[in-house]
């Protein structure tokens, strides 16, 4: 497709190479050539200088034989007005970053009114994303599909487990068709395990199970499941303030530490059920005088991924809390994963899935959709729903009849609220969700999963 992305920064960069990895055709706006020339210079991209909101801009960038438009600048209002200029020049389908609450409590009226094909929000689904990590206070990832009912749980292996030295065959004996590892992390290897698969402590796996089966599971393999009860928000952003709505809403008590004064006061009219500290989060002085030790949870979220590493550090050091890191901008995945800084959080992958899921819905034809879309363990992975809306190739077969190709697992089929965790017998039919684990990229229907 034909793909025209308005903003060379963070998110507008991640974008840019992920669609041109998936065989996009790229052209990047951007006010700066200095970004562009170093997106060109590594990335197979255009680039054209210039104001997205101008039309003449638009044009050069060849809008008019556009499939979609994407506006992620800085600005929300000048995303919108990119959007509409889209819109009315190229008649393409346009996607938006809306960051201001204001302007997310109206998103539906914008969205009608503009014309826009999506709204995201990297704020507010960061502190989605944090709030399930709250709710599951043993898991360093946590993903959901089909609306809540599934959960793609990334847990630790402890010492002293009783998975350690288990087979999957045995695995599957104890727990049954309740949870399903689909994926393994062990060291810097990672990998879609067979039956023959045999688990030891220390590696990361990420189970399929229910919310209801959750705490169970994490009581027989010997996993701390807890429920957090208080946490404390080191930094006053966005973030912190749709991560505290979610918190109180479940009735977590939440302190806010904030350096900006005027910030204290805003956030205090705007949660008052929050206790919101004036002070210096890298201060651990601040930081013990607040309870850190006696948190249950410290989630870092200051603008400077630096700072939030040290806190996140520091908590791991003084307190038995779970510690949540988010970082935008630092690329040391491989040293960052070797730190005691437990769950990590980054907006710009989060915003880049929610609009790859919604490309690989655009471009798909063979009667499904990608309904939900994650990318996992630094990319390497990615889950998949999908939607299967008519018969297809995969649809009436035996499962164990389908020719799947390498490195795909058929993790979960959901169908009028049963969840089946899938055996050879069963089958997909029209109307099912489908979760898909792979090692692949850039499947964008359900037909995708079998060799041609």
């Amino acid at each position: 497709m034909n793909i025209i992305i308005v903003g060379c920064g963070k998110v507008g960069y991640t974008l840019a190479k992920q669609l041109s990895e998936e065989d996009h055709d790229i052209t990047v706006i951007d006010t700066d050539s200095e970004k562009l020339q170093n997106a060109v210079n590594v990335l197979d991209i255009q680039a054209v200088q210039g104001n997205g909101t101008s039309y003449k801009i638009q044009m050069e960038a060849d809008v008019e034989n556009a499939d979609l438009l994407i506006a992620v600048t800085g600005k929300d209002e000048i995303n919108l007005l990119c959007c509409l200029i889209a819109k009315k020049a190229g008649n393409c389908q346009t996607i938006a970053r809306v960051r201001d609450p204001h302007y997310f409590a109206e998103i539906n009226f914008i969205k009608e009114e503009l014309g826009l094909s999506m709204a995201i929000n990297p704020e507010r689904t960061a502190a989605f994303e944090i709030a399930r990590l709250i709710h599951f206070p043993s898991a360093i990832e946590v993903d959901t599909f089909n609306k809540g009912r599934i959960n793609l749980i990334s847990v630790t292996i402890p010492g002293g487990s009783v998975l350690n030295g288990m087979s999957l065959i045995n695995f599957s004996q104890m727990f049954g068709g309740n949870v399903l590892v689909c994926i393994v992390r062990r060291g810097d290897e990672v990998m879609i395990p067979s039956g023959q698969f045999v688990l030891m402590e220390g590696d990361t796996i990420s189970c399929i199970l229910r919310l209801r089966d959750s705490y169970s599971f994490f009581h027989k393999v010997g996993i701390n499941s807890s429920p957090i009860k208080n946490v404390i928000i080191c930094g006053g952003g966005t973030i912190a303030y749709y991560l505290t709505q979610e918190l109180i809403r479940a009735r977590v008590s939440v302190k806010i530490i904030e350096s900006d004064n005027d910030r204290c006061e805003q956030l205090s009219e705007m949660l008052p059920e929050a206790l919101v500290i004036h002070g210096d989060a890298t201060n651990k002085g601040v930081l013990l005088e607040e309870g850190i030790k006696q948190a249950d949870a410290v989630v870092s979220i200051t603008n400077i991924d630096e700072e939030n590493l040290l806190l996140s550090l520091y908590t791991h050091h003084v307190s038995k809390a779970k510690p949540i890191t988010k970082i935008n901008k630092i690329d040391f995945e491989e040293v960052i994963n070797e730190l005691p800084v437990g769950s990590i959080v980054c907006p710009k992958e989060i915003t880049s899935e929610y609009i790859l899921k919604y490309v690989r819905s655009m471009q798909n034809s063979f009667g499904s959709n990608v309904e939900t879309l994650y990318r996992l363990v630094g990319g390497r992975v990615e889950a998949l729903e999908f939607i299967v809306k008519d018969e297809s190739d995969v649809t009436n077969i035996p499962l164990s009849d389908l020719k799947l190709k390498h490195n795909i697992l058929l993790a979960s089929i959901a169908r009028k609220g049963k969840i089946i965790t899938p055996s050879g017998k069963d089958v997909i039919l029209p109307g099912d969700s489908v979760v898909v684990v792979t090692t692949l990229k850039g499947l964008s229907g359900i037909n995708d999963i079998l060799e041609v």
